[in-house]
């Protein structure tokens, strides 16, 4: 909101018109800051009364990843950064619970820990890095490298513009029953919701249903 402020307090002319575009579009894509932190708050809180609690796990980042470790810290749990050194020095956010944040230099190996004990892998909107960990996770379950998992895509419109799912069947790239290894989910509610009814979350068995 302060960038849109800026941007049209700006003199008149092009640079002005495309400075209010990008603000509104960062302040479009903020929304899902919320969602994320909500996600982690809910999920965090819920299956507080597991046998076996769901515990958050980030990159250890500022943006969604911060906003991750911070729903679970904000309702008193336990969340895990595993963070990496980067040219440009990415800090761990300051809402991981401090014993539970790791340093990593190799992406190969921090992304090995992050599938080796998930029952889900939930992406919102990202950059490489966010589709570098969405496709390895996809191939793994794809050809049977890894077990199964729920895949949650976080607002279809931004993944159905970035990515054409439908060519790459089309193509042939892929199997029509590819596209049922990942669903979009446009809300934290309805996140939660689809973990809890693909686990049967609060239910007698719950437990051994997630492979815990």
């Amino acid at each position: 909101r302060e960038r849109l402020d800026e941007a049209e307090a700006l003199p008149p002319g092009s640079a002005r018109e495309q400075a209010i575009r990008a603000a509104k579009s960062q302040l479009g894509m903020s929304r899902f800051y919320e969602e994320a932190r909500r996600f982690a708050s809910l999920v965090t809180e819920h299956s507080a009364r597991l046998a076996h609690p769901i515990y958050v796990v980030t990159g250890g980042g500022p943006g969604i990843m911060e906003a991750g470790n911070r729903g679970a810290h904000e309702v008193g749990g336990k969340s895990i950064g595993l963070n990496i050194v980067l040219p440009h020095e990415q800090e761990p956010n300051p809402y991981i619970t401090p014993k539970l944040c790791f340093q990593f230099h190799y992406f190969a190996l921090r992304k090995m820990h992050f599938l080796m004990r998930s029952v889900a892998l939930v992406c919102f909107p990202g950059g490489f890095g966010t589709l570098d960990e969405l496709f390895e996770t996809l191939t793994l379950i794809q050809t049977g490298k890894c077990r199964k998992r729920p895949v949650l895509l976080f607002g279809r419109e931004f993944w159905t513009k970035l990515i054409n799912f439908d060519h790459l069947v089309e193509t042939g790239m892929i199997s029509p029953e590819d596209v049922h290894l990942f669903r979009f989910v446009e809300t934290a509610d309805e996140a939660w919701t689809t973990l809890q009814q693909l686990y049967g979350l609060g239910q007698p068995g719950a437990d051994s249903a997630c492979g815990w």
